[in-house]
């Protein structure tokens, strides 16, 4: 008796073995294959009064859709019981819009330093950069401790997000080291502060000429416009300048010799919108002047 073997059933088999063996690859390729971008990390320096630079550098992957960084006052968190707080900021730096390729990071290791919360030479809503809260963009209180985390974005139609980075701090320099705050800080920290901020005026009452305010009258006058009227002006500058003495700037004294002028000058005048006092601005302009360049010149938002 002779036996014939069918030659197509061993061809056959193998052809079963590949095709099994790229399915087991295939399959094993696609669990091992990563599913987000690394972790990024974070780093803090710098610090003035009212800002701190925060390092942020890509993990595996990059950031090449750019990231999103958070911050809150430590404090918060702290309360929180270390976990992050409800009331915080966060600005996204898109890699994705027009104008944003600063922020696309292609590789591991890349960074980028931003200035928080003043982030200078950029706008909200153009060129990638964007915040929920223009509250948020106001500066940082003066020796004060915050926290700082970020994560980066989802690449479209690619991996996910990453997970947020270690939890970072960074401390603001000490509020009496000589420097002036200008008007625009003290809107924003006062008895009424704005967005997240504190009050950190160091005088619950100002005097302006021979007429004394509350906190919260000054405030009013800060907050209301000049219209053409010189004694809102100045006093505007003298509010900033009073606070800023109160706060350990300390005047020249050509700058003491114009506070002292400019209460003459004011005497019994009621600051809108408290009264009806008015100066023409021709009169008062060389002082407002001197205090005007003496806060921006020694403001503390610039390294001391």
């Amino acid at each position: 008796m002779s036996v014939t073997i069918n030659g197509s059933l061993p061809r056959a088999a193998i052809l079963a073995c590949l095709f099994a063996l790229v399915a087991l690859l295939s399959s094993t390729s696609a669990v091992s294959a990563p599913t987000k971008l690394g972790t990024p990390t974070l780093t803090t320096g710098n610090p003035t009064q009212t800002t701190i630079d925060v390092t942020f550098t890509a993990g595996t992957g990059g950031a090449p859709a750019g990231f999103t960084l958070q911050w809150a006052l430590e404090s918060d968190y702290i309360l929180a019981g270390n976990k992050w707080p409800a009331i915080s900021c966060e600005a996204s730096f898109s890699g994705n819009a027009n104008g944003g390729g600063a922020f696309s990071l292609q590789n591991a290791g890349d960074h980028i330093t931003l200035t928080v919360p003043t982030f200078p030479g950029l706008t909200p809503g153009v060129g990638g950069f964007s915040t929920d809260d223009p509250g948020c963009l106001t500066p940082l209180v003066c020796g004060t401790t915050y926290v700082f985390r970020a994560f980066s974005h989802n690449v479209p139609q690619g991996l996910n997000r990453s997970d947020f980075s270690a939890v970072v701090t960074g401390t603001t320099l000490p509020c009496s080291t000589g420097c002036t705050l200008t008007q625009g800080y003290w809107k924003t920290h006062g008895p009424i502060p704005v967005g997240h901020n504190t009050n950190t005026w160091p005088l619950t009452s100002i005097t302006l000429g021979t007429v004394v305010y509350t906190d919260v009258e000054a405030l009013m006058i800060l907050n209301y416009a000049p219209v053409g009227n010189g004694l809102v002006t100045l006093a505007h500058q003298l509010i900033a300048a009073k606070l800023s003495v109160a706060n350990g700037a300390v005047p020249t004294p050509a700058v003491a010799a114009a506070i002292a002028a400019a209460d003459a000058l004011i005497g019994g005048l009621v600051v809108p919108p408290i009264g009806g006092g008015f100066i023409d601005p021709s009169v008062s302009g060389t002082l407002t002047d001197t205090l005007d360049a003496w806060l921006n010149a020694n403001d503390c938002s610039n390294p001391v």
